[in-house]
């Protein structure tokens, strides 16, 4: 190996390795479980190239005993793997989004399988989290991506004490925002289903005989899309500025 690296840029190299690895499995768009894993790790060797000469500087020495090698490597993986996690937890905010809008608009009961997710959702849901992914590339969000992981040697260098109260609190509070947005977008469904609920209440109370359910259901389904895809616009923009918020933590 000597004659093509030394010992302490083949262990940088391992570094740079396992912490942008970790980061790639988890993070949105690279990271779905329809991407194969060759793939995913071809794609982190490539990043780890580019970014060796760019974290260089603040990489350890190698440890003396192999206990101090193999948790440096720990606490780099782990580090990938909290900013990767953050990074896919506000990207559950279009998911929220698409579950508010089917109970709403009486959808809630086609399942679908939602291929970010790994799991049955419901139509509408899996719609935007694929309308997610679209906007992460389409608006350039990935080579935020990029430099995220890059900054990330700033703000967690290697070799220090790993910010594990931190992490925890930064965790709780993008779950916590990301859960408030979908409720956001989703707000004009919501508010037309509060009132149309009232409006078909009202009706039932004052004209017993009409038939409720078989008239109001499919005005609920037709208005409800409507009102949908008329700010699937609004949607799409407002979460795009939001993810990028998120993203100038770590640039």
């Amino acid at each position: 190996m000597e004659s093509y690296a030394t010992a302490q840029q083949v262990f940088a190299a391992g570094l740079v390795f396992a912490r942008v690895g970790a980061l790639v499995m988890v993070i949105p768009g690279l990271g779905e479980a329809s991407v194969p894993a060759r793939v995913r790790l071809s794609f982190a060797l490539l990043l780890a190239l580019c970014l060796g000469p760019i974290a260089a500087p603040t990489l350890p020495a190698i440890p003396e005993g192999l206990g101090g090698m193999v948790g440096l490597i720990i606490k780099e993986a782990l580090i990938g793997l909290i900013i990767g996690t953050v990074l896919r937890m506000f990207l559950g905010s279009l998911a929220v989004a698409g579950e508010l809008v089917s109970l709403q608009t009486q959808l809630s009961f086609a399942q679908t399988a939602n291929p970010l997710q790994a799991q049955p959702g419901t139509t509408i849901a899996s719609f935007l989290s694929l309308l997610g992914v679209t906007l992460v590339f389409a608006t350039g969000l990935h080579r935020e991506f990029i430099a995220a992981i890059a900054h990330s040697y700033t703000l967690f260098a290697p070799g220090k004490a790993l910010p594990i109260a931190d992490a925890g609190a930064l965790a709780v509070q993008t779950m916590g925002k990301s859960f408030a947005l979908g409720v956001q977008l989703a707000a004009p469904v919501i508010v037309f289903a509060l009132v149309f609920n009232i409006a078909t209440g009202l009706i039932g109370r004052v004209m017993p005989q009409f038939q409720v359910f078989f008239v109001a259901t499919p005005l609920s389904l037709l208005f409800g899309l409507s009102i949908f895809a008329l700010s699937l616009g609004v949607i799409g923009m407002v979460w795009v500025d939001r993810y990028k918020a998120l993203l100038q933590l770590f640039v």
